[in-house]
């Protein structure tokens, strides 16, 4: 029997939603710094039959943390020994900002879901990176052979303009790609005024050119990179990104972002017109994520990584990810509801999956 639902109920339902993460992030990290994180490790650690290969990396496992829950890079090996392949840190902008005004982070546990309008709270890129440095190191330390994958995604910073975009992801290129593992430019959060409309693809085209030209050029290396885009696009402009990923040889997709849809909730709608504006996450994206991923694969075939985000709650949720053509796949919004053992039961029962 899971007890973590039960002590949820009891312990963080009632309580406003950002604080109730902060509080279970300190927890996380707490387990880290007292040494319980590295005991833990030997029971939440993936398989070696669940280890990935996806753009020149190899990851402990296909499942990973998306973006959001660790935005600047404090806890990275406290979730790593949680059993999550990979991290994803972000979304960090080139200067340090406070995000939207508070509450701004909602709870609809009717339908496991989330709605946020948090804003790119984070203390700016150069200020994140040497954690990303750190980390990255002390993770290779303990696992020489294949560690965990530490991503990064860079979003645009509030007060620049949208004319003035692509200097300011390069800001943020510039300072983390040396420390990433891989990046992600996100132009598809609806929190941030006018962003998703460097989605069109006139507008990404010289923004993801740009970034990743001066990515290789800070690290030395390729940094693979990836875009990540709304489920709010129609099929016509996911074919155009698709075909626009292709044209610039980018590393991979990750589909998708939040919805600033509200069909078929179950909470009542009063309690979400209360809630406000903001991104929905969780199980109410299950499908369009899922039909968004089938479409990008259409598209693109095996030339590009997709990685699957939204509604993932599952381990039957992953597999029907990996079926449908993604290589690498995340969730954040169920790990608020279903606890810190999460990661750890999909990979084992992902595993179960794969013994011939």
């Amino acid at each position: 029997m899971r007890v973590y639902p039960t002590f949820f109920r009891l312990a963080f339902s009632w309580m406003d939603a950002e604080r109730a993460h902060k509080i279970g992030f300190k927890a996380i990290r707490l387990a880290h710094r007292s040494g319980a994180g590295k005991v833990l490790e030997k029971l939440t650690a993936p398989a070696p039959s669940l280890q990935t290969t996806a753009f020149g990396l190899t990851f402990p496992s296909p499942f990973g943390l998306a973006a959001g829950f660790d935005k600047e890079g404090h806890g990275i090996e406290a979730l790593t020994e949680l059993g999550f392949g990979h991290v994803e840190v972000g979304t960090i902008t080139g200067q340090a900002q406070p995000g939207n005004e508070k509450p701004r982070l909602f709870r609809l546990v009717q339908d496991r879901a989330v709605i946020n309008r948090m804003g790119f709270n984070n203390d700016g890129a150069t200020a994140v990176a040497p954690r990303l440095k750190a980390a990255r190191a002390a993770l290779q330390r303990r696992h020489p052979d294949v560690r965990p994958v530490i991503g990064v995604n860079i979003g645009k910073t509030k007060a620049v303009e949208l004319a003035d975009a692509v200097g300011d992801y390069l800001v943020s290129a510039r300072s983390l790609a040396p420390a990433a593992d891989y990046l992600v430019v996100n132009v598809s959060s609806p929190n941030t005024p006018g962003l998703r409309l460097l989605q069109d693809v006139e507008s990404l085209r010289p923004l993801l050119a740009a970034v990743g030209e001066e990515a290789d050029r800070a690290a030395g290396r390729h940094v693979p990179l990836l875009v990540k885009i709304a489920p709010d696009l129609s099929d016509e402009d996911i074919d155009d990104v698709a075909s626009l990923a292709l044209d610039l040889k980018l590393d991979g997709i990750i589909a998708t972002n939040t919805t600033i849809a509200r069909d078929g909730l179950a909470s009542p709608a009063e309690q979400v017109e209360k809630c406000g504006a903001g991104g929905l996450s969780g199980a109410p994206l299950k499908q369009r994520s899922l039909d968004v991923l089938r479409r990008l694969k259409d598209v693109t075939g095996d030339a590009l990584t997709l990685v699957a985000v939204g509604g993932v709650e599952t381990v039957q949720d992953v597999q029907d990810r990996l079926d449908a053509g993604a290589t690498l796949v995340q969730g954040y919004t169920a790990f608020l509801y279903e606890g810190p053992f999460w990661a750890a039961r999909i990979n084992r029962e992902l595993a179960k999956k794969r013994r011939p």
